[in-house]
């Protein structure tokens, strides 16, 4: 919540209630992989080891060859946003994102790209995430920071109700396979940042989302477009209050969240997860119920095939 925002005002500007219709919606990266009979929608790993349990996690939706063929260019969207260590839960933790990235190489990737548009000194960000570190030694890899327009690419969006077109970074525009790998954490104007408001690291103005429209509605305008092929959600820790850049209280979780689908990979995670002292349940978050009602993934995890592991 945001310094001095009650519990109240927290609800009414994050969280929602009811039923709405759902619509069509376009994906310009990926086609959506979700609810194939043949694997489980969603993975819960669980295990001390957060290597361990997201190569788990991943494997049992079918492995990393099921979203990244031989020569495919990677895109990687970690949080790495802010000037803090692994511990403080504000950026994904490093070991999480190096056994993506070392399955993507496992795959056949040709590239690997591990982006984010922090909003810290860029520098100090990277050092401090351990990203890259961690990643120096995974073959065509490389960790970056995005900032200069010049990297970014404005695209229209046909579906948005409110955002109508964003300048979206080139890499990913040219890439072959989106994957989100966030941390799961709370957020002052959104309730939560997970995958689908990970993507806001992704584009140049992330501004005018917070005030000039609703942000929960620009957010799902947002991923009609930027869908990622997988998610992989680290909540080895959560940083349950004071979010996105804490401090705030860190809860260690010992899991791993992976899907197709960001929807249902998000709503596990709000379930999970302990939020400003609450539980919720995830149609409460606006984002998440508003991309479940347009049709671009599924938030109700009663209808979801979730699979518990443990490592």
């Amino acid at each position: 919540m945001i310094k001095g925002q009650s519990r109240r005002q927290f609800l009414k500007s994050s969280l929602i209630s009811g039923a709405a219709v759902a619509t069509g919606s376009i994906n310009l990266l990926t086609p959506n992989k979700a609810f194939s009979a043949e694997y489980p929608d969603v993975i819960v790993s669980y295990g001390s080891s957060a290597t361990d349990i997201t190569r788990a996690a991943v494997e049992g939706l079918g492995g990393m060859q099921r979203f990244v063929k031989p020569g495919s260019k990677v895109v990687i969207k970690p949080n790495m946003s802010f000037s803090s260590p692994p511990e403080a839960a504000s950026n994904t933790n490093p070991e999480v994102v190096r056994e993506v990235a070392r399955l993507c190489h496992q795959a056949g990737a040709s590239r690997i790209s591990i982006l984010d548009n922090t909003l810290r000194t860029p520098e100090d960000c990277l050092r401090m995430s351990r990203i890259p570190e961690y990643c120096k030694d995974i073959p065509n890899t490389n960790v970056n920071y995005v900032k200069a327009q010049r990297l970014f690419k404005e695209v229209k969006v046909p579906n948005g109700k409110q955002i109508k077109s964003m300048e979206v970074v080139n890499e990913v525009l040219e890439a072959d396979v989106l994957i989100a790998v966030p941390v799961g954490k709370s957020h002052g104007s959104s309730g939560v940042s997970l995958s689908m408001k990970g993507m806001m690291g992704l584009i140049y103005d992330r501004i005018s989302f917070h005030s000039r429209f609703d942000l929960h509605e620009s957010i799902v305008d947002m991923v009609t477009i930027l869908k990622p092929a997988l998610v992989v959600i680290d909540g080895t820790r959560i940083l349950s209050t004071g979010g996105p850049g804490g401090p705030g209280e860190v809860i260690p979780l010992n899991l791993v969240v992976a899907s197709a689908d960001m929807v249902a990979a998000d709503a596990e995670m709000v379930a999970l997860g302990t939020w400003y002292g609450k539980k919720f349940e995830p149609n409460q978050v606006k984002h998440i119920k508003l991309a479940s009602d347009r049709g671009l993934g599924q938030s109700d995890l009663s209808k979801l095939n979730i699979k518990n592991i443990r490592s």
